[in-house]
């Protein structure tokens, strides 16, 4: 058989198979890495990719239904720069994560989207290429690139490409996904942050951003404690969370070693050396809403020390 009839025998099977892409929760800049911190949280979504005659999207509100939706648009730009042909799927989204609050919702969509390109493309899943796509799609780094590789990933881009340094996060530290029923528009959060900093300001970041990442390494809460007092974004940020304050101090008063806005917010997260702490500084948060802070979504979670992952079935 030749390659070419070999290829299009691959085509035909990958175009019956159904795929599964599932995808963690991500939660930016982590404190003081304003712009290069991401880390993945066991919170997973999973987008179902089947064959059918004509395009298909549900498991979503219905606005998201459309061809606009991410996952779809994503698939397709990765496809073109795979220079493949796209299929027409029936997606199927499973997502238990917090449209536009700052847990990556977009960037698992984008991550979802570009890994299906590759997988029905009949390459497989390529981790370099993956990211190098999703980032040019989604823009920057921080969520798409621990989505796609897991655990606490520190990333810096360079002429147009990123480079991320893999990082593992001790196993006795937890976090409290802590978001409350508004979003915050990362326009606005863009625009309340000052356009230029001081010199002091930035040797604080960089000191504190190093000993952060190290504290994560070893389950050092102490020093993540002290490592985490961010200068940069969120003093600023604080103030469009118009609950930020009271939960803060609800969090650290039942024990939490820190609190931080993920990503651009409106969630937050508590970091707690141990699941049994976090699970009581959960109950403390959630025990709030008897004090007028009403509608909140809670979970605790753990790092993800695996980013997306693919299962396929064969019919």
């Amino acid at each position: 058989m030749s390659r070419q009839g070999a290829t299009s025998t691959s085509s035909a099977q990958l175009a019956r198979d159904t795929l599964t892409v599932e995808v963690p929760a991500t939660s930016a800049n982590v404190g003081v890495g304003f712009d290069c911190l991401g880390l993945a949280l066991d919170l997973m979504a999973r987008f179902c990719f089947e064959p059918a005659d004509e395009l298909l999207i549900d498991g979503c509100p219905e606005r998201f239904r459309g061809q606009d939706n991410l996952v779809w648009t994503s698939y397709l730009e990765a496809c073109r720069r795979l220079c493949s042909r796209p299929l027409t799927p029936h997606i199927t989204i499973d997502s238990p994560i917090p449209l536009s609050g700052g847990l990556g919702s977009s960037s698992a969509c984008v991550v979802a989207g570009v890994v299906a390109a590759q997988e029905l493309n009949g390459a497989g899943l390529d981790a370099r290429q993956a990211l190098d796509i999703a980032c040019e799609l989604e823009g920057h780094p921080d969520n798409v690139a621990p989505a796609i590789l897991g655990g606490l990933v520190s990333s810096f881009v360079d002429q147009g490409r990123a480079h991320p340094v893999h990082l593992d996060v001790a196993q006795n530290v937890s976090f409290v996904a802590i978001a409350p029923p508004y979003e915050v528009r990362t326009a606005d959060a863009r625009r309340v942050m000052p356009e230029q900093v001081s010199l002091k300001t930035t040797v604080w970041q960089v000191g504190h951003c190093v000993a952060a990442v190290h504290a994560l390494e070893q389950g050092d809460l102490e020093l993540f404690s002290a490592a985490s007092r961010d200068r940069l974004h969120e003093p600023f940020r604080a103030r469009l969370i118009p609950d930020y304050e009271a939960l803060r101090r609800t969090a650290l008063a039942a024990g939490a070693a820190a609190f931080l806005i993920s990503g651009s917010g409106s969630t937050m997260l508590a970091v707690c050396d141990g699941r049994p702490l976090a699970e009581h500084v959960a109950a403390s948060v959630e025990g709030m809403v008897e004090n007028h802070v009403d509608g909140l979504w809670v979970r605790v979670l753990s790092s993800s020390p695996a980013g997306v992952r693919v299962l396929r079935e064969h019919p």
